[in-house]
Order: structure tokens, then C-alpha cells, then sequence
């Protein structure tokens, strides 16, 4: 089974991030390695969540767009990144998100999955 592990920032993550980014960074590689490792890791990426603003485009019921400044859903919590990982149920998948010994949140969704 695929799922995201949906990588989530919050300010005092931030914070607690930015006091000593070589161990951060060491956290991530390490916690990414023993995934790809095993042969779970299907992708992955971070997005810019410092420097950059998000833009967000919404469709209207008439069809037309709607272009703003800011993320889809605005708040403290912030999109950071996301894993695809493809393993044997979501038990499975739950491990592999409480192994990451960073001061982020992790989502877990499965993919959708088509025949």
C-alpha cells in the first residue's frame, strides 16, 4: 500500500529547527536513509516555507479563478513537504512517521489507488 507522510511546520518547529539546522538535517537524512533502505521510499520533496508566500488558486461555481496571496488554509500550520512510501498496510505506515525525531507533525494518507 502507498501513503503520504505529509510533513507539517509550525512556528516554534521553525524555531526549534532554524537554533541548529545541522542536526535537523542529520535527523531527516538518517530517517530518510533507513527508509530508502528498506526499499520504502518512493518519493519525496520539501517545499520553501521561509522565504517564499504560497499563492492559491480557487475555482468559483461559475468556473473562474480567484488568485491570493497566502496558502489554501491559512493558520500557524504550514505545508512543509511530503513522502511517498510504499508499505504493507497502515501500521506500517504509522512506524515509519514516529521514527522521523524531528519537531514536525506527520500526516499519514493513503494514495489512491486505481485499477
Amino acid at each position: 500500500m502507498k501513503f503520504a507522510l505529509v510533513i507539517f511546520e509550525t512556528n516554534e518547529s521553525r524555531n526549534r529547527i532554524r537554533t541548529d539546522r545541522d542536526t535537523h538535517r542529520e535527523a531527516y537524512e538518517s530517517w530518510i536513509g533507513q527508509i530508502a533502505a528498506a526499499g520504502k521510499l518512493i518519493s519525496g520533496d520539501a517545499l520553501e516555507t521561509e522565504y517564499i508566500a504560497a499563492v492559491t488558486v480557487r475555482k468559483t461555481t461559475d468556473g473562474a479563478s480567484t488568485v491570493t496571496e497566502g496558502p489554501a488554509h491559512p493558520g500557524e500550520e504550514t505545508l512543509g513537504g511530503w513522502f511517498v512510501v510504499d508499505v504493507a498496510d497502515r501500521e506500517e505506515a504509522v512506524e515509519l512517521a514516529t521514527g522521523l525525531r524531528t519537531p514536525e507533525t506527520v500526516e499519514i494518507r493513503p494514495l489512491l489507488e486505481t485499477a
